[in-house]
């Protein structure tokens, strides 16, 4: 394919002006509806246009002859035609499906996407003429889609039968969902035998079942037949499970009546297929020209110009703004399918031993091909040959891209021109392009006129003389030329449009096609456009003359077309104002040069400004009308050369293009002149001749002294004896005399310059004689300042010594030396310090500082030390700048002194520099050592995308410099955008897929050695997402107010709505954008006024965006719209209804009544209606006020305007139809108003001040009472709020430590299947084992395989499950276990367990719909099939649960876990002070503390872990914690238990085993307290021992008396922190009156707000574990979208199921059936231990769970649960949670049954070998056994499973198990 690179394309964008005068002749037709299909009939040129609910019949002119309304019709997808009583019939709109035209029998078929897509027949001479239309044949008759994406494309054919041809055609379509379900179809045009009109008359299952459209969903694109062969072009996917679509060519023969030849072929578009979707196709000839370049590519053979070549457009998947078109000839595509088929009939589908068919649509498709010898014979396949055949991506025919463009295109048409292909391309933005396809070199879009903006419809097509195109869009088709060569005037516009419809026709002067130039034949007078070459000169003879001259001039022209002896030549010299034209002609024997006169020189213009020559324009008529070719001819004027250069006329003069001579005696430059010689003289070209003077000594020269200059003088002979004298600018106006030295020697005294501007200057000196002519003077000296720029001392040494500068003390500046009359100081001064940047720094220093001053040396080896502060400084010498700038690093600041030396550390000071020579410069300001303290960071979040302004807040903030600092949030770099006491800077985007779930610090870096960070500053949390918005479309005038609906905007501090014009050229410069910022916005809404956009017309393809800070979401299908027009006020007198019509076009497309406005004057309107062309408006009642006051106000015309958006528009001016009215005197108006008014004020003040006496007796009343009650819980709330404001410091800090402890799949599925049960560490299904004697597991084995293949048995399996359901003891725990035990049966076939559950659950469907009450299904596992649905949940989720869900939901439990367990849990009565259970709440206020224990593990080391615990902690809780902390790298079952260790305390030489009861128990009457850390008086830091013992009566080892602890233990009147209320001793209470005791008891509900304290803190975590499991926009597992779409089928499959119930079944499907069971019981996933009160709180976040995925509206009170309460608020936010995810999940791709079964094969293959499957079968051979007699019984009355004689087979299974002899 190299050459196709090397073969650039033209492309030519004609922007085909729709409508336009300018193209000639332009027309257009407008449809009332939507444009669906257009054909032509090439016989009369009629157009045949199909539309929504019209057909249509134009002529070539696109006039309309007839017009047949086809809908709407009463209809509906569900009924079946006819539709007569049909309850869901309505009225249906009917889209034109397919359109053809069969010119021999006269006939049109049309077919519709009405009565499931029955087509008519009409009379081609009037479409009104229904020729057959029938729709009570039955499906048969059903030939298009009822579906409006659906594509059906046709092609006429024919079919013979009986030796008769028969008219069809053939269809092929997409699949709808209640379509017919062929894929193609032959439909018959004419009765025959028992077929009727539109029958399908072939019967070909192969590639007609419904069983693979769906799945492969096909695209039909177009049809058409060719060498008895018809060829079908769609794109469809691979199958199922690869979902990439394809481009494929389907062909078969003509006359094919099975099918058998159908092949398939992929093409791609590109080397790596990018183009993968093809749109629209054409076939035509190539060309001459494209068939040369197609057959020299050496891809596909030699291809002619007669040859069909298919030209197909295409566009990405991969790039969806990205599309091509690409060429594939017809004999090629004809090959590969011919090598396809021997492939496949003569070598097993192998072609270079690698197989490249396959059959498609098959179970099996690479078993069909095989060796036939006799295939040969059977061009169109047979019977006995695989059939149907496709090609695989390996063997798809290729080919490269001949146009790309960033558009969509949509149409294709392909004309041949003068041998050249040129192609017409649609875009989806209304263009048309123009494609050369033969080009020589790269060509430019050029674009004429306005396009719609509306997509370029398919059907592309041309008239029958090929010289116009019908353009169809929308709802318009356009007749256009295929080209407008008139509209370029020019050669150079006719030759750039590089267009092969045009040339320039030489002789006429015009741009036009061939065939319209008269003499286009003949040489040179037809100059085609692409050749881009126009008649040129090339050379003039002589090139050039002077002014002064005249002759005749030589011109040729290559490209001269041919003339004939008729033809007059002439030339025009000058402006087309006042030019002078001259008789031309050809020389003799030549062809290509014409001899013209030039004009007299007094005509020709003098040079203008420094110009020495003048350009005038030429040009070359033939027959005195027609301008053939033009240039420029250039006179020159010696005598102007000289303006160039004055110093040197002589030298300028010689040296000029023009070849002038210089007179040196006279002083002037002239024409040469060879008659003319001597001295004076100088010939062109001969500069060295010049007199001149050169070489000036010396070359610097200082100001303010007159240094003397020397110079040499050439060829100065001719002025001997004359004197000179020498000037510059910088002189003037003083001149000098020139001094002769001698010979060719000269001198100037000098002079003494004075100039300060810069440090040096070039100066050029001229030099004149006596009669003040300049001589030739290249005399250039430099001019220079010493002072300049080297204001001190330093700066002064350093200049460069050819300079002689020195610093002159005396004047304190840098001078000359012969100025300065001292001598110059062998040192400087001292260094001066002016200032220092920065004044401040970190203590830890490695921050740059800049010292700005003076004399701080000349060299960077001269600064010897800097010190800051005291602190040494480490110069940096590469940033050193001479004298004025000194930057080093400082170090660390001065540590402190010793302790026993009363000095303060020394953190301020001054900057010392010292040079060589010890010279010292102090500076006047200090530098300060301080340490930034950032202490705070606004705002707190942001999102994951970044762009967030954040602000640093803190003390000393300013300390170093912005160079210096560098912010990040955590690892994420933070860009500054200002320093100073705040720093705020740019978050970036955070790089990680998971946003962190904990806030991260934001670090400030100063300089090289100081980090600052403020911990837990900002939280990255998710993007901002987008859920929809409204309205859809705007204006171009912008102003439009669009609402932005989504999620997180609170996260965002900018957001702009942005307009893109997107450009098809590829180029440099950014896009042009509009850009409006957001109007207002909260967190879920965004509100934008929509951008003025001014660049363009709406045909402009534009794309709108939401920018919010870093990201940017594309509103895909929000649409610009042309403004309105408004056409002239019909009447302009307001009447007294006062209705106002306004008219105009385009008001609907962005706009609605609401939003309109209308003003008179600047007093609204009311808006009464809105169509798309008319707008009703209601005048204002009075009449406004004219502006313009100097009118009559009476007679008045006033300004109507209208505004929609920020567009206004004066649409006319109107006037009041006034008439004269009573006015009522104002003496009547005055007492009637205030009289009334009086009377209400005196009313209304007496009753308030009635009222205010009333109410402050009441206050007061109410305030005595709430005074009493305000003392007494006073004290109680101020110690719950201290209480509320404690917070965890770290939840979660030890999760990355030992991971996440997930059970294995065995231990899940047996906790969620068997848990709780009575025995369930003992069940056979848990431990595996099976109590069947040794001598008999072979044969129990045996024989339990033979049961599995039994429940393998579908019918065997549904009657076992009726049956034992059927039997009354058969109850729900049974069935669940029964369930369960199936479960692990049958896990190795989980596609087949599932087919069961599917079954099962549809008879339980109908089983509740049928009974009214479908809404409780799936409400309880009260059957075995709802027990088969949980555990089939169970199984499909585990892997989320581990990827997904397990980590937020462990977090919760251990951030829960901590909560609890930092305050004082009663182990007795199992309530906590940090709970989210208010009946777990402990009521009382328990004093405690925390202490920090020093924990030993006897026999592991000496390492000490310190622990955590509460000094009322009982000994258990104690020894839970240590474990928890010590183990706390291993999961709880590899933990020690409690009971099998010891606690001993330490506290001297002796140790103290602790225990909860012993015989130091407190005693209080008959009660006993359990034992404390308090109790044992242990101390913060105490040392404790943990030791393991071998059994539980090592506890007591110690203990004086066993049996006085037994006694202990016999006595469960124990308490720990609270006693029971009722058993309270009153007379011994300790802790106060029993006044207090009751007023304690009275308000417990003020520990109420602990719950909220809890609450609050973990509500994160809460949110987390919702997000990860009611979130669809990430990853959902399939089961989930599989099982839900299933429940929609369903539901539309019953007519009394509504929207809630279908909610409710997903509700008790899953969040309900799995996830409430998961969060109840973490244990279940996690190995942990849930404590009671830990469980108590999972049952309120859980209850929360369930009532969120309700729909209904919990009623809230004062009386409501404290639970309900406690998440009020949020419910709202869940239930839309749970909305949003099903929702979601409905939107989501379909899982297919093979893509489930293929998932759940996997998990069977994965896990099934840990269950023990075995031994579930022998426990469900219990039940079969049980129930023995009633399954044979249930099977013997099955016909089925008699058929499969499933009865014997359970007897064989029956006997082998259990040892008996049966009857067998």
């Amino acid at each position: 394919m190299e050459w196709w690179w090397a073969w650039p394309l033209t492309m030519v964008t004609m922007a085909i002006l729709f409508l336009s005068p300018s193209l000639g002749g332009s027309v257009e037709f407008s449809s009332t509806s939507v444009i669906n299909n257009v054909v032509s009939d090439p016989r009369t040129g009629r157009l045949y246009v199909g539309a929504v609910n019209h057909l249509y019949q134009l002529n070539s002119n696109l006039e309309v002859e007839f017009v047949s309304k086809t809908g709407p019709r009463r209809d509906s997808q569900l009924c079946t035609p006819p539709v007569t009583a049909c309850d869901e019939a309505k009225d249906t709109d009917n889209h034109n499906k397919l359109l053809l035209v069969h010119g021999a029998k006269d006939i049109l078929v049309v077919c519709g996407s009405v009565f499931r897509g029955i087509c008519s027949l009409r009379n081609l001479s009037n479409v009104d003429h229904v020729i057959y239309f029938s729709d009570s044949n039955g499906e048969k008759s059903y030939v298009a889609s009822t579906e409006e994406g659906v594509s059906v494309v046709g092609v006429m054919s024919y079919y013979t039968m009986d030796g008769v041809q028969l008219p069809v055609f053939l269809v092929g379509k997409g699949f709808g969902g209640h379509d017919c379900t062929k894929l193609i179809a032959t439909r018959i045009l004419q009765d025959h035998h028992e077929w009727v009109v539109f029958d399908s008359i072939i019967e070909a299952s192969a590639v007609q079942a419904a069983s693979f459209v769906r799945a492969y969903l096909h695209d039909f694109r177009f049809a058409f037949t060719d060498s008895n062969y018809v060829y079908f072009l769609f794109s469809r996917t691979l199958g199922t499970q690869d979902m990439r679509i394809f481009t494929v060519i389907a062909r078969m023969c003509e006359n094919d009546h099975s099918y058998y030849s159908y092949t398939e072929l992929q093409l791609n578009c590109s080397a790596t297929n990018k183009y993968n979707k093809a749109q629209a196709a054409f076939v035509g000839e190539p060309g001459q020209v494209l068939a040369k370049n197609l057959s020299s590519s050496n891809q596909y053979g030699k291809v002619s110009e007669q040859d069909k070549v298919l030209f197909i457009t295409f566009t990405s998947d991969e790039d969806p703004h990205s599309s091509a078109m690409c060429m594939y000839p017809l004999q090629a595509i004809n090959d590969q399918f011919e090598q396809l088929t021997k492939a496949c009939y003569l070598r097993y589908g192998m072609i270079n031993d690698k197989s490249v068919v396959y059959s498609p649509y098959a179970n099996k498709p690479d078993e069909s091909c095989g060796h036939h010898p006799n295939s040969d014979n059977y061009k169109c396949g047979a019977e006995f040959l695989p059939s149907p055949l496709a090609s695989k991506a390996e063997f798809a025919l290729s080919a490269e891209p001949s146009v790309v463009h960033k558009t969509r295109l949509t149409a294709v048409a392909v004309a041949v021109e003068m041998g050249h292909a040129v192609a017409f391309l649609g875009t989806a933005t209304g263009k048309v392009l123009k494609v050369h396809l033969s080009a020589s070199s790269k060509g430019h879009e050029q674009e004429l006129g306005e396009v719609t903006g509306d997509e370029v419809n398919k059907n592309l097509l041309f008239d029958s003389s090929r010289e116009h195109l019908f353009i169809t869009t929308r709802e318009k088709i356009s007749k256009v030329p295929v080209q407008a060569c008139h509209l370029k005037t020019s050669c150079q516009d006719c030759v750039s449009m590089k267009d092969p419809y045009c040339g320039w026709c030489v002789l006429e002067g015009k741009c036009s096609q061939k065939k319209d130039c008269g003499r286009s034949t003949e040489r040179n007078t037809w100059l085609w456009s692409p050749d881009q070459k126009c008649v040129e000169i090339q050379t003039f003879d002589p090139p050039n003359l002077s002014c002064k001259k005249t002759q005749e001039v030589v011109i040729t022209i290559p490209a001269l077309p041919a003339l004939r002896g008729q033809d007059q030549l002439e030339c025009s010299f000058g402006s087309s104002e006042s030019s002078e034209s001259f008789a031309a002609h050809l020389l003799p024997d030549s062809q290509t040069q014409v001899s013209c006169p030039l004009p007299k020189p007094e005509v020709i213009s003098s040079t203008p400004g420094d110009w020495d020559f003048v350009s005038v324009p030429l040009r070359i008529r033939v027959n005195k009308t027609t301008e053939v070719t033009s240039g420029e001819f250039h006179f020159y004027n010696c005598a102007a050369t000289v303006k160039k250069n004055e110093n040197t006329p002589c030298i300028t003069c010689v040296t000029s293009q023009w070849g002038c001579q210089w007179d040196a005696q006279n002083h002037v430059c002239s024409d040469r002149d060879d008659s003319v010689s001597g001295v004076n003289i100088i010939k062109p070209q001969q500069p060295d001749n010049c007199p001149r003077f050169e070489s000036p000594e010396p070359q610097l020269i200082p100001v303010g002294v007159a240094k003397r200059i020397s110079f040499q003088g050439k060829n100065l002979d001719i002025y001997d004896g004359r004197s000179f004298s020498i000037g510059t600018e910088l002189m003037a106006p003083d001149e000098k005399e020139v001094i002769k030295t001698g010979g060719s020697d000269f001198q100037f005294p000098g002079y003494q310059f004075s100039y300060d501007a810069q440090q040096e200057v070039n100066v050029s000196f001229h030099i004149k004689d006596t009669d003040s002519h300049k001589i030739d003077s290249t005399l250039t000296v430099v001019l220079y300042n010493c002072a300049v720029g080297r204001e001190d001392c330093s700066l002064c040494k350093h200049a460069d010594a050819k300079y002689d500068c020195v610093w002159c003390p005396a004047a304190s500046s840098c001078v000359y030396r012969d100025l300065c009359r001292t001598l110059e100081p062998q040192q400087c001064p001292n260094p001066k310090i002016f200032d220092i940047v920065p004044r401040y720094g970190p203590m830890n220093g490695r921050i740059a500082v800049t010292i700005q001053g003076s004399n701080m040396g000349i060299r960077k080896e001269d600064i010897t030390r800097i010190t800051v502060a005291g602190v040494e400084c480490t110069h940096l010498a590469d940033k050193y700048s001479v004298s004025t700038s000194v930057v080093c690093e400082i170090g660390p600041a001065s540590p402190p002194p010793p302790s026993d030396i009363p000095v303060g550390q020394k953190t301020s000071g001054v900057v010392e520099v010292e040079v060589v020579g010890g010279r010292k410069g102090t500076s006047q300001v200090e530098f300060t050592y301080r340490d930034p303290i950032p202490t705070s960071v606004l705002p707190t979040k942001g999102p994951a995308a970044g762009g967030t302004v954040i602000t640093i807040g803190g003390k000393h903030l300013d300390t170093a410099s912005m160079a210096d600092i560098a912010v990040s949030v955590g690892s994420v770099p933070c860009e500054v955008l200002s320093f100073g006491e705040e720093i705020t800077c740019k978050t970036g985007r955070y790089p990680g897929q998971k946003v962190p779930t904990e806030p991260l610090p934001v670090t400030v870096k100063y300089g090289r050695n100081t980090t600052k960070e403020v911990r837990r500053a900002f939280q990255y949390c998710e993007n901002p997402k987008i859920i929809g918005y409204k309205p859809q479309s705007s204006f171009m005038c912008g102003g439009r107010r669009i609402v932005v609906e989504g999620s997180r905007f609170d996260l965002i501090q900018s957001a702009k709505m942005k307009v893109q014009l997107v450009v098809d050229e590829v180029s440099d410069t950014p896009p042009v954008e509009f850009v409006q910022p957001v109007l207002q916005k909260n967190d879920t809404i965004l509100e934008f006024l929509s951008p003025v956009v001014n660049c363009c017309s709406s045909s402009q393809s534009l794309r709108t965006f939401i920018q919010l800070d870093n990201m940017e979401e594309e509103l895909r299908n929000f649409d610009y719209h042309a403004n309105p027009t408004f056409d002239k006020l019909d009447k302009n007198k307001i009447t007294e209804t006062g209705i106002i019509i306004v008219n105009g076009r385009g008001f609907l497309r962005a706009m609605t009544m609401e939003e309109a406005k209308a003003f008179i004057e600047d007093v609204p309107c009311q808006i009464k209606g809105l169509q798309d062309d008319t707008l009703m408006l209601e005048a204002p009642s009075s009449q406004p006020r004219s502006k313009n006051q100097l009118r009559d106000f009476t007679n008045d015309m006033l300004e109507l305007k209208v505004k929609f958006g920020w567009g206004t528009w004066m649409v006319g001016h109107v006037y009041y139809n006034t008439r004269d009215k009573e006015h009522i005197p104002l003496a009547i108006i005055i007492p009637a108003v205030i009289v009334p008014m009086l009377l209400f004020i005196v009313v209304s003040v007496y009753c308030y001040r009635r009222k205010s006496q009333q109410a402050e007796r009441e206050y007061e009343k109410v305030k005595h009472q709430l005074e009493s009650l305000e003392e007494s819980v006073r004290d109680r709330c101020k110690k719950e709020f201290t209480d509320l404001m404690i917070e965890m410091e770290d939840h979660t800090s030890d999760l990355s430590e030992g991971g996440i402890p997930f059970l294995d799949y065995k231990i899940y599925t047996d906790r969620i299947f068997f848990w709780p049960s009575k025995d369930s560490s003992n069940d056979p299904v848990i431990t595996g084992n099976i109590p069947v004697p040794e001598a008999r597991k072979a044969t129990v084995n045996q024989a339990l395989t033979q049961f599995s293949n039994l429940l393998n048995s579908k019918t065997f399996l549904i009657n076992f499950i009726r049956t034992l359901e059927s039997r009354p003891d058969f109850n729900a725990r049974a069935r669940g276990y029964f369930a369960s035990l199936l479960t692990v049966a049958l896990h190795g076939k989980l596609e087949y367990y599932t087919d069961i559950m599917r079954t099962l659950l549809l008879e339980l469907m109908d089983e509740h719909v049928q009974s009214k009450n479908p809404k409780l299904m799936l409400r309880r596992s009260e059957t075995v099939v709802e027990r088969m649905l949980c555990n089939w949940m169970s199984i499909c989720l585990y892997q989320f649960l581990r990827d997904s869900a397990g980590e937020p939901l462990y977090k919760l439990f251990k951030a829960l876990k901590h909560q609890v367990e930092k305050g004082p849990v009663d182990a007795k009565l199992k309530k906590a002070k940090y709970t989210l259970n208010d009946t777990g709440l402990l009521g009382d206020d328990v004093e405690y503390s925390v202490l920090t224990l020093q924990v030993f593990v006897h026999g592991e080391g000496p390492d000490v872990t310190p622990v955590k615990v509460l000094n009322c902690d009982t000994i258990t809780q104690v020894k839970e914690k240590i474990i928890d902390q010590v183990y706390r790298n291993l999961t709880y079952s590899q933990r020690p238990k409690v009971d099998t260790v010891a606690l001993e305390w330490r506290p001297g030489s002796t140790g103290q085993i602790l225990s909860d009861l012993d015989l130091t128990s407190q005693k209080e009457g008959r009660w006993t307290r359990i034992n404390t850390l308090a109790h044992y008086n242990i101390r913060d830091n105490a040392t404790v021992v943990l030791s393991t013992v071998m059994h539980t009566q090592s506890f007591h080892q110690h203990q004086d008396n066993h049996d006085e602890k037994n006694a202990l233990l016999e006595d469960d009147n124990t308490f720990h922190l609270v006693r029971p209320t009722e058993e309270m001793d009153e007379g011994k209470s300790k802790r106060g009156s029993m006044k207090d005791k009751a007023m304690t008891k009275a308000i417990t509900e003020i520990y109420l707000t602990r719950l909220l304290s809890v609450k609050g803190t973990l509500q994160q975590f809460v949110d987390n574990f919702f997000r990860s499991v009611l979130c669809s926009s990430s990853v959902v597992p399939p089961a989930v979208k599989y099982f839900f779409d299933f429940l929609d089928e369903q539901a539309l499959r019953h007519d009394n199921v509504d929207e809630e119930t279908l909610h409710i079944w997903k509700t008790n499907s899953l969040p309900l059936r799995f996830w409430v069971n998961i969060l109840r019981n973490p244990h279940f996933i996690l190995d942990v231990h849930v404590t009671e009160v830990v469980d108590a709180s999972l049952h309120v976040i859980a209850q929360t769970f369930m009532d969120a995925c309700t729909k209904t509206e919990h009623k809230l009170s004062r009386e409501s649960p404290s639970n309900k309460l406690l998440y009020a608020k949020e419910i709202s936010s869940y239930k839309k949670m749970v909305d949003d995810y099903y929702s979601g999940i409905k939107q989501m791709i379909p899982v297919s049954d093979q893509d489930m079964n293929t998932h759940l094969a996997e998990v069977s293959r994965e896990h099934t070998h840990k269950l023990h499957t075995q031994a579930a079968l022998h426990q469900l051979y219990h039940y079969a056994s049980k129930y023995y007699d009633v399954i044979i019984q249930s099977l013997d009355e099955d016909p089925a499973a008699q058929n499969k004689q499933l009865t014997l087979r359970l007897q064989q299974v029956a006997a082998a198990l259990e040892n008996k002899v049966t009857d067998l």
